[in-house]
């Protein structure tokens, strides 16, 4: 028999993606969805090993029949189970450069990643989150991860901000039409460095410990946002670490 509920992770890596989907697997089903095999492989596995239910989908956020395809597949794969949450942690094509070195390129990167991978992924989870709204055991949730540049654009980050712009304006406009209907839709700005494992050589806040964010911190925020009642929700909730300056 498939698991009651699931959760979907769109952009799942070894550092906040792996996080959000150990965290979310220790309520439901977990279903991740990225570009390749190898990012979400030893998440599943570990998963699987801990007595969870994982599922990893390959599947381009910002291409609407592949992700069309990955959710005939997960309702083929787990049958009568329904949608309590759907992450979307897709990357956005981060490119520092100054202005007048950046292309065109830069900035479709940015808007595919930010912006268009999120409307498909919200076309396609927000019907599914509605029906989920009188039986779920924590509100349906639309949880999205945006960034320092989704509410400041920095010198030499303009095409990263210009995307993460976007990608919030959708988030407010969602979560204006959604609340009343019963689904949470939230964005987390993450202001600061994370602590993933491809980047433990880049030294945030002189080094100090705690000076980046941990993963699993970032997890229990999104998880946080998820079980809110509805009484309450948070529709952008930031997080950095103690000593960032903002």
């Amino acid at each position: 028999m498939a698991p009651p509920f699931y959760a979907v992770i769109s952009g799942v890596g070894s550092g906040t993606g792996a996080a959000l989907a150990r965290r979310f697997a220790q309520s439901y089903a977990v279903v991740l969805l990225s570009r390749k095999p190898s990012s979400y492989e030893s998440i599943v596995a570990d998963i699987k090993a801990s007595g969870g239910t994982a599922i990893g989908i390959t599947a381009d956020a910002t291409d609407p029949a592949a992700t069309d395809a990955a959710f005939a597949q997960i309702a083929k794969e787990l049958p009568g189970s329904k949608l309590a949450a759907a992450v979307y942690n897709g990357g956005s094509g981060m490119a520092r450069k100054p202005f007048l070195e950046l292309t065109l390129e830069n900035l479709d990167v940015s808007l595919q990643g930010a912006a268009k991978g999120l409307f498909i992924f919200a076309q396609k989870t927000l019907p599914l989150l509605v029906d989920a709204v009188d039986s779920s055991p924590n509100p349906p949730s639309l949880l999205v991860t945006g960034a320092t540049a989704s509410v400041r654009g920095s010198a030499f980050f303009s095409t990263f901000a210009a995307g993460k712009f976007a990608q919030r304006a959708l988030t407010q406009s969602l979560a204006r039409e959604y609340g009343p209907k019963g689904v949470h839709v939230a964005l987390a700005v993450i202001d600061g460095g994370i602590d993933t494992p491809w980047g433990k050589g880049t030294v945030f806040n002189n080094g100090v410990e705690d000076g980046k964010i941990s993963p699993d911190a970032i997890a229990e925020s999104y998880w946080h946002l998820h079980s809110q009642h509805r009484s309450a929700f948070t529709q952008e909730l930031d997080i950095r670490p103690y000593v960032e300056k903002f």
